[in-house]
C-alpha cells in the first residue's frame, strides 16, 4: 500500500492577541478537509500544519480569514500591529468622542449631569458604533459561524441590549473600551514576544560569500552548504561552519549567552549569529538557513509554546467554560432584577482573555528571556516541573569536568627541574595527536616555555613517544613503555587516585613523572552550592568512569556517586527513582547521556551548540558549558510559577468581584467596560518582571577564579 503523501505548511498569522484567538484559528483550520494536525503559536504568530496532498495555501489562508484573522502574503507579520479596519485619522476622533461620552455617562450616574448625552441625535451614535465596532462585530459574526462564543460576543450582546433600551452613549462607551481592551491585550502579548523578537533580530540577514573567485553579497537563505563566507570585523556570521584561514575575536553571546569573546582560528567551529569583533576569516558553511544553530534555537523557542504544562492546559479549558457561565449569570441577573443595564454590566465586566493569558504570557516571557541567554527551554511544561524536582542526577565527563586532561603536577626524579621536564616533554610531544600529548603542550604554552629542537621522532601507539633532544635519547610514556618506572615511588609519593602518569626517561634513566587528570569545571562547586541553597540537596553523580577517577570529583563536590555505569544502567537508575514517585532531573553533555536525558522528567544538556542529538534529546539545552546557568534555570522556573500563580489569583479575584458588583447593579455598564481591560494590564506588569530576570545576567559573578598556571 502506497503511503499517502503529506505536506507541511507554516502560515504567518496576523491579528492574534490572546489564547482565545489561537483556539479560533485552530478550529477554523481543523475544519479544512485534508488537514491532519494544527499547532497555532501565539508568540511566534504562526500556525504549523500537516495536511494531505489536496490542501494548498490558499485554502488555509481563506479559513484563517473567515475566522477573523489574516495571512500576510510574505514573511512573518510586523510585531507592531496597527489598528485594523479603522483609518488612522478616525481614531483620534472616535477616541475623543468616546472618552467624552464616558465622562458624561459616569457623571450622570453619580448625578453630576442630567441627560447631557440626550442632546446628540441617534445617527451620531450609530455612526460611532459602526466606525468603532465594525471590526469587532465582524469577528463576532465569524466566530458564531464557527459556533464559537468569545468575550467580544458577550460584550456585543451588551452593546445591542444597551442600544435597545435607548442607552446609546453607554453602547458607544462599551465599544470604545472593547477596542481599548483589544489594544491592551495586544500590548500584553507583545510584552511576552519581545524576547523572541529580539532573538529573531539577532539572526543575520545577508552574507558575503565567494562565488567564481568574486566576493558577492546575498540573502542568507541563498547560502549553500560548502559555500565560502567572508567574515570581517563588525559582520555577523551567517552560517555554521569551520574556519579555513585567518583568525579573529568573536562575540558568541547571541548563541551561548557568554559575554566573553572567543578567539577562533583555522579549524575552529563558528556558529551563525556570532559577531566578528576584531580580525577576519574565511568560513566553509556546514549548516545553513534553519539548520544553523541559531535557526534551530529560534524554531525551538517559538514552538515551545505548544508544549503546555498542566496549569496552562487547565486555564485553557476553564476559559472555554467561563464565557457560557457568565452568559448564564447575566441571564439570571436580568430575570431576578429585571434590570437590563445590570445584565449588560455582567456581560462586559468579564475578562476571559486575562484568564487565558495568565499562564502563557509568563511562560513566553521566561522562555524568551532564557533563549537570549543561550538556554533553550522547550516548553512551559518543564518550567512547571523544575520546582518539583526531588533529585538531580549528574554525568561527570564533559559535564562536571572539562572532558580533557590537564597537567596537575610535575615530579622531578633526577637532576632536572620541573621547568626543564615540561620543556623537554612538550618538545618531544610536538607531533603527537594523543590527548595527553596535547595537554602537555598546552601546559608548556600556557607557561610561555620555549621548546627544544628534536630529531629522530618515533611514536609507539598505546605506549608513548621517543625522540632525541640535545644528543639525549628521551622517552615519554606509560609504565609499560618506561621500564625504569618505579612502582613503589608511584605508590608512596604520588596520589594515584584519578591520575594518569606520563613517565620521562633520559638515556635509560627515569628523570621525572608528569601527572594529568580531567579537570573539574571551575564554576561547578559554586553552582552546586547555590542549588543546595535553593533546596535541591539530593544530588547524585552517575558516571561510566572507574571509581579511582570518580572519588576525587565526588569528594571535592561532597556528593554521592555511582561509577562504572553503562548507558543502560543510567536509564535504569532514572527509572528506579521515578518508580519511587520522585521527580528526576538529569544533567549531561547530551551525547552519550541522550537516553537518560530523554527518560528523566526534565533532561538538561550542557554545551549543546552544534550537537543535534543534544538538542533533540534534552528538554532544556544549554548552548554553552557554563554551569552557572543551571541554578539560574531552576531560579527562573520558581519565579515563573510564582508569577503564574499571582496572575491567576489576581484575575480570579478581580473577575469574581467585578461579576458580583455588576450583578447587583453597583457599577454601570460604561464603568464595567472600562474595568475589563485592567486585568490585562496587571498581567503584563507582573509577567514583564520575568523579562528583566537577573539570574542569567549575574552568572559571571558566581564564577570561581580562573586556575593559575602550573607551578614550575
Amino acid at each position: 500500500m502506497v503511503e499517502e503523501e503529506r505536506k507541511q505548511f507554516t502560515l504567518p498569522i496576523k491579528g492574534m492577541d490572546c489564547a482565545e484567538c489561537t483556539q479560533h484559528v485552530k478550529q477554523a483550520l481543523e475544519q479544512v478537509p485534508g488537514v491532519q494536525t494544527v499547532t497555532v503559536l501565539l508568540a511566534a504568530e504562526k500556525a504549523i500544519l500537516e495536511t494531505d496532498a489536496t490542501v494548498d495555501r490558499e485554502m488555509l489562508s481563506l479559513a484563517v480569514k473567515q475566522s477573523g484573522y489574516s495571512v500576510p502574503s510574505q514573511g512573518i507579520p510586523d510585531p507592531i500591529r496597527s489598528d485594523v479596519n479603522i483609518p488612522r485619522l478616525l481614531w483620534p476622533f472616535f477616541l475623543t468622542i468616546g472618552l467624552i461620552l464616558f465622562i458624561v455617562v459616569i457623571g450622570e450616574w453619580v448625578g453630576w449631569f442630567e441627560q447631557l448625552s440626550a442632546k446628540l441625535p441617534v445617527w451620531v451614535y450609530l455612526t460611532l458604533l459602526v466606525l468603532g465596532g465594525y471590526p469587532v462585530f465582524s469577528n463576532v459574526i465569524q466566530a458564531l459561524r464557527h459556533k464559537q462564543i468569545t468575550s467580544h460576543t458577550l460584550m456585543s450582546i451588551g452593546v445591542i441590549a444597551a442600544a435597545a433600551v435607548g442607552e446609546w452613549p453607554t453602547a458607544v462607551v462599551i465599544v470604545l473600551f472593547m477596542r481599548i481592551g483589544d489594544w491592551v491585550e495586544h500590548q500584553t502579548t507583545e510584552g511576552a514576544r519581545k524576547a523572541i523578537h529580539a532573538l529573531v533580530e539577532r539572526a543575520p540577514k545577508v552574507a558575503s560569500i565567494e562565488r567564481n573567485n568574486t566576493e558577492v553579497e546575498i540573502p542568507v537563505d541563498e547560502i549553500l552548504v560548502d559555500d565560502i563566507l567572508i567574515c570581517r570585523s563588525g559582520m555577523t556570521v551567517a552560517a555554521d561552519g569551520d574556519v579555513l584561514d585567518g583568525k579573529a575575536s568573536v562575540d558568541t553571546s547571541s548563541i551561548t549567552g557568554e559575554a566573553v569573546p572567543v578567539d577562533v582560528g583555522v579549524g575552529s567551529a563558528v556558529y551563525s549569529g556570532s559577531v566578528v569583533l576584531e580580525g577576519g576569516f574565511r568560513l566553509r558553511a556546514t549548516r545553513v538557513g534553519s539548520d544553523t544553530t541559531i535557526g534551530r534555537v529560534i524554531q525551538l523557542v517559538e514552538q515551545a509554546e505548544a508544549n503546555k504544562g498542566r496549569v496552562q492546559r487547565f486555564a485553557d479549558k476553564f476559559s472555554g467554560y467561563y464565557l457560557p457561565i457568565v452568559l448564564g449569570i447575566a441571564a439570571i441577573t436580568y430575570i431576578l432584577r429585571q434590570d437590563v443595564l445590570a445584565a449588560v454590566s455582567v456581560l462586559v465586566v468579564v475578562c476571559s482573555c486575562a484568564i487565558a493569558l495568565a499562564t502563557p504570557i509568563a511562560m513566553l516571557a521566561s522562555i524568551g528571556a532564557a533563549g537570549k541567554q543561550g538556554v533553550v527551554i522547550k516548553g512551559g511544561r518543564f518550567l512547571e516541573i523544575l520546582p518539583k524536582v526531588d533529585i538531580i542526577l549528574l554525568d561527570k565527563t564533559g559535564t562536571l569536568t572539562l572532558g580533557i586532561p590537564e597537567v596537575t603536577e610535575i615530579v622531578p626524579v633526577a637532576e632536572l627541574s620541573k621547568k626543564e621536564i615540561l620543556e623537554i616533554a612538550a618538545g618531544v610531544e610536538w607531533f603527537s595527536e594523543h590527548p595527553l600529548g596535547k595537554a602537555i603542550r598546552h601546559s608548556a604554552a600556557r607557561g610561555g616555555l620555549p621548546l627544544p629542537e628534536i630529531s629522530m621522532y618515533q611514536s609507539y601507539p598505546g605506549l608513548g613517544v621517543e625522540a632525541q633532544v640535545d644528543g639525549h635519547q628521551i622517552r615519554l610514556g606509560n609504565d609499560a613503555f618506561i621500564k625504569t618506572a618505579d612502582e613503589r615511588f608511584v605508590r608512596d609519593v604520588l596520589n594515584d587516585e584519578g591520575q594518569t602518569f606520563v613517565y620521562m626517561e633520559s638515556d635509560g634513566i627515569l628523570v621525572g613523572v608528569i601527572t594529568l587528570a580531567d579537570q573539574l569545571r571551575i564554576e561547578v562547586p559554586r553552582a552546586l552550592t547555590v542549588l543546595r541553597e535553593q533546596g535541591y540537596s539530593d544530588i547524585l553523580l552517575l558516571t561510566g568512569d572507574k571509581k579511582a577517577a570518580t572519588i576525587p570529583i565526588a569528594q571535592a563536590l561532597d556528593i554521592e556517586y555511582r561509577a562504572e555505569l553503562l548507558p543502560a544502567d543510567k536509564i535504569a537508575i532514572v527509572q528506579e527513582y521515578q518508580e519511587q514517585g520522585k521527580v528526576v532531573a538529569m544533567i549531561g553533555d547530551g551525547v552519550n547521556d541522550a537516553p537518560a536525558l530523554a527518560q528523566a522528567d526534565v533532561g538538561i544538556a550542557m554545551g549543546a551548540a552544534g550537537a543535534d542529538i543534544a538538542i533533540e534529546a534534552a528538554d532544556i539545552a544549554l548552548l554553552s558549558d557554563d554551569w552557572t546557568a543551571i541554578p539560574a534555570i531552576f531560579a527562573l522556573s520558581t519565579r515563573t510559577m510564582g508569577v503564574v500563580r499571582h496572575n491567576l489569583i489576581f484575575t480570579a479575584i478581580y473577575n469574581v468581584i467585578g461579576l458580583a458588583l455588576a450583578s447587583f447593579g453597583l457599577i454601570p455598564p460604561a464603568l464595567a467596560a472600562a474595568a475589563q481591560s485592567l486585568p490585562d494590564v496587571g498581567i503584563l506588569a507582573n509577567s514583564s518582571r520575568l523579562l528583566r530576570f537577573k539570574a542569567f545576567e549575574a552568572r559571571d559573578a558566581s564564577r570561581l577564579p580562573k586556575p593559575e598556571k602550573t607551578e614550575l
